[in-house]
C-alpha cells in the first residue's frame, strides 16, 4: 500500500494553499478576531466554487468525485491556514443540504457531543437536527467559535467517523504551521549573541514539535486510505496531541512575545483545544481502541 500522494494530489495541496494565502493569510486571519466575523459568506462561496464542499460528491451529482486521501490533504492545508467555520460540517452536508456543496449554505452539527453548537448564529442547518434550534450564546476559548447551548441535543453519529478523520487533517494543518512559526522564530530572534533556535533546548522542542506532527500526518494519510474506525480514533487522537502540544511548544519558543496578542500562536492553540472536543474526544477515541484491542485478544482466544 502507498502512503505518498500522488503528482495529481499534491496539484490539489498546492492549488488549496495557493488559494488560501491569496484569499485568507495572515492580515485577513487578524480582521476576522478584530471584526468578530467567523464565516466569510464570500469565502464560503469560493471554496464551494473551487470544490471544497463537494470534493467527494460524485460527479453524477455535480461533485468532483474524489474521496477521503484527497479530502485530508485539502483539509489539512485549511486547517494550516486556520481557516474559521463549520468546514467540516458543511463538507458532510454536500449532497445532503441544498447550498452544502456549493457553498452558499453554511451548516453546523452537533457534534461536541452535548447540547452546545458551533457557529449556530451562522448556520442554514444543523447536522443532527431538523431545523436551525434556538440557542443562548456561551463563551467561547476560540475567538473565532461561538458557540450556542440549544436546549435538546441533536444526533450526529451518522457523520462521526469521516468528521473526526477530517478535524484530525485540520489539527495537522495547524500542528504543521506551529512548526514552522516556531522555528522561524528560532531563527529570528537573538540572545546572548545568536539566534536562540542554536541552543540545544529549542533545537529539541522544535524537533518533538515536527515528530509529533508528522506522526499524526502519516497516522491520518492511512486512515483515509483504509477508511477504518480503529485507524481514524488514532489519527484523530494522535492529531488533537500534536496540534495542541505543538502550539504550546510553539508558545514557549516565542516566550514572552508568544503571550501577546500580536502573536498568533494563542489563535492555533484555542482552536486545537476546541476541535480536540469535537467529533471524536481523546477519551473516546482512547475508548474505542481498548475496545478494539479486547475483541481482538478476545477473538485470538487470548484473555481469561
Amino acid at each position: 500500500m502507498d502512503f505518498q500522494p500522488t503528482e495529481e494530489q499534491e496539484d490539489l495541496r498546492a492549488g488549496v494553499r495557493d488559494l488560501l494565502a491569496g484569499r485568507y493569510g495572515r492580515e485577513a486571519l487578524r480582521a476576522s478576531v478584530d471584526t468578530g466575523v467567523t464565516v466569510d459568506r464570500a469565502l464560503w462561496r469560493e471554496l464551494g466554487d473551487a470544490g471544497f464542499f463537494a470534493l467527494r460528491l460524485p460527479e453524477s451529482e455535480g461533485g468532483v468525485g474524489l474521496g477521503l486521501p484527497e479530502a485530508v490533504l485539502v483539509f489539512e492545508e485549511a486547517g494550516r491556514a486556520l481557516v474559521p467555520g463549520p468546514l467540516v460540517a458543511t463538507h458532510l452536508a454536500a449532497g445532503v443540504v441544498p447550498g452544502a456543496a456549493a457553498g452558499t449554505a453554511v451548516v453546523s452539527a452537533f457534534d461536541l457531543g452535548g447540547p452546545l453548537v458551533a457557529h449556530l448564529a451562522e448556520a442554514d442547518a444543523v447536522l443532527g437536527a431538523s431545523g436551525v434550534p434556538a440557542g443562548e450564546p456561551v463563551r467561547s476559548v476560540d475567538p473565532l467559535t461561538p458557540l450556542h447551548r440549544v436546549a435538546v441535543a441533536g444526533d450526529a453519529t451518522a457523520y462521526r467517523e469521516t468528521g473526526a478523520l477530517l478535524t484530525a487533517a485540520l489539527q495537522v494543518g495547524s500542528a504543521l504551521r506551529t512548526v514552522e512559526l516556531a522555528v522561524r522564530y528560532a531563527g529570528e530572534r537573538e540572545q546572548f549573541g545568536q539566534p536562540i533556535g542554536a541552543f540545544q533546548a529549542v533545537k529539541h522542542l522544535c524537533a518533538r514539535m515536527l515528530v509529533r506532527a508528522e506522526v499524526a500526518r502519516t497516522a491520518v494519510y492511512a486512515a483515509a486510505v483504509t477508511g477504518d474506525a480503529g485507524e481514524a480514533a488514532a489519527a484523530k487522537l494522535l492529531a488533537d496531541g500534536a496540534a495542541v502540544r505543538g502550539a504550546r511548544d510553539c508558545l514557549q519558543v516565542h516566550g514572552g512575545m508568544g503571550f501577546t496578542w500580536e502573536a498568533d500562536v494563542h489563535l492555533h492553540l484555542k482552536r486545537a483545544w476546541v476541535r480536540a472536543e469535537q467529533w471524536r474526544t481523546v477519551a473516546q477515541a482512547e475508548e474505542l481502541l481498548a475496545r478494539e484491542l479486547v475483541d481482538s485478544e478476545e477473538g485470538a482466544g487470548r484473555l481469561g
